[in-house]
């Protein structure tokens, strides 16, 4: 079936990208992505304080804080797949442009949000609206021969690293002069972004390989089910889904987990990310292309998996503030690229044709778990968050998360075992 080049409304759509320009184009979406995730992460070490101004306990806290993240997960789950499978039918930049736009939109409004139904109902419609990191995985499909897809997923992840590292200190140190200040600026930095994206970045899916919308691929169940039917890496959709709830769950746990535990505030949140950021950058942008080179990628993969469960077992267990930044050091050094080549292992099961469904559909898988995370970690987080500062059942919620990755290390493990893939390492 063809269809037309058309686009969304709204938008115009340059000529996509010549074979020669690719390298380039990989540099506009890195840049792309860059900005996002700096505007996303400006507001990390902030929103479970501002939703904290309009309670009266911790408990109350982290109960309403999970009930924001899980209003964003909802929203994204359903409107993730749908952004996919628009982004096959008109093309990956008109609905980045849409992102963008829809982010902008919700950041102002937090900042200006005076109740809580307030800062629910704006992560609602930013949760709806926002599919940019699947649409730009994706883009870098379109651009990219399969050999080559899980050091370019690396180089994406860099730089989603390279915005934690930025964002978080920029939203802490901002954050410490006013809660609702990187709000603002993470609105205007999304606003930049759909400028550089209507004016610079080209689109990467030609004409001849779009397809028709249909609802059917669009609905988040079937776009599930068709994830796990991808010819040769369904486990890996397993693997990929308990890794995601574990690490949504370190997502809605980090802030209020290290306020409970060590007395941390904005700034000393803000610098813990930022930690977090750089190691993904240096792995996934320079380790992971020399690792793939020397090791297997099953190798990766599940070396990996059973590192970040160590890496869970450590933060919930540091007694310290200071131990946790050696453990993020230590565990994305041996972890950080596991995420990287699973994903680059199912992008290449795909049909060239559907990998903004495809991608959808991970980012749907991933929102599924972002739904359950905040309810999982505000629960067990709820539990022992009257316990004394330094107490190391405070941990729970990361307990639960090294558990997860155990199960996913051993799903892993039996898939490459069936598909003859494991081989040993030679060194």
């Amino acid at each position: 079936m063809t269809v037309s080049d058309a686009s969304l409304p709204g938008t115009t759509s340059p000529p996509p990208v010549p074979v020669g320009g690719r390298q380039a184009a990989m540099v506009f979406i890195m840049i792309t992505v860059l900005i996002d995730m700096v505007s996303i992460g400006l507001i990390v070490p902030v929103l479970p304080l501002v939703v904290g101004t309009f309670t009266s306990s911790t408990a109350e806290q982290t109960f309403w804080f999970g009930a924001v993240s899980f209003a964003f997960g909802l929203a994204s789950f359903f409107g993730s797949p749908v952004l996919g499978a628009l982004s096959d039918r008109y093309g990956r930049r008109p609905v980045l442009l849409i992102g963008f736009s829809g982010l902008g939109l919700s950041f102002f409004v937090t900042g200006l949000a005076n109740a809580l139904w307030m800062l629910i109902a704006v992560r609602l419609f930013s949760g709806a609206m926002q599919a940019n990191a699947a649409v730009a995985n994706a883009y870098v499909a379109d651009i990219t021969l399969p050999e080559d897809r899980a050091r370019r997923f690396g180089l994406l992840g860099a730089m989603f690293g390279l915005g934690f590292i930025l964002g978080p200190v920029m939203g802490g140190l901002l954050g410490s002069i006013n809660l609702h200040l990187p709000f603002f600026v993470a609105g205007g930095l999304s606003v930049i972004n759909w400028l550089y994206g209507y004016f610079v970045l080209p689109e990467s899916l030609p004409p001849n390989k779009r397809r028709a919308f249909e609802w059917r691929r669009a609905n988040p169940f079937s776009a599930l089910a068709g994830l796990a039917r991808l010819q040769g890496v369904g486990p890996l959709v397993a693997v990929i889904g308990l890794a995601s709830l574990a690490q949504f769950t370190l997502h809605t746990s980090w802030v209020l987990y290290t306020t409970f535990k060590f007395g941390w505030g904005p700034a000393q949140n803000g610098w813990s990310l930022f930690a977090v950021g750089l190691m993904s950058v240096l792995v996934q942008g320079f380790l992971l292309k020399h690792l793939l080179k020397r090791f297997s990628v099953p190798r990766l993969a599940i070396t990996g998996l059973l590192a970040s469960s160590l890496t869970y077992l450590g933060f919930g267990l540091a007694s310290e503030g200071w131990m946790m930044f050696v453990i993020i050091v230590v565990g994305n050094i041996l972890g950080g690229g596991a995420a990287a080549v699973i994903q680059g292992q199912v992008s290449n099961a795909a049909d060239p044709s559907a990998q903004g469904q495809t991608m959808g559909s991970v980012a749907a898988l991933n929102s599924l778990m972002a739904v359950a995370a905040p309810v999982i970690g505000a629960s067990l987080l709820g539990v022992v968050s009257h316990r004394p500062r330094g107490d190391w059942l405070i941990g729970l919620p990361f307990y639960f998360c090294a558990v997860l990755q155990v199960v996913s290390t051993v799903i892993a493990i039996l898939h490459f075992r069936r598909q003859r893939l494991l081989v040993p390492a030679t060194v």
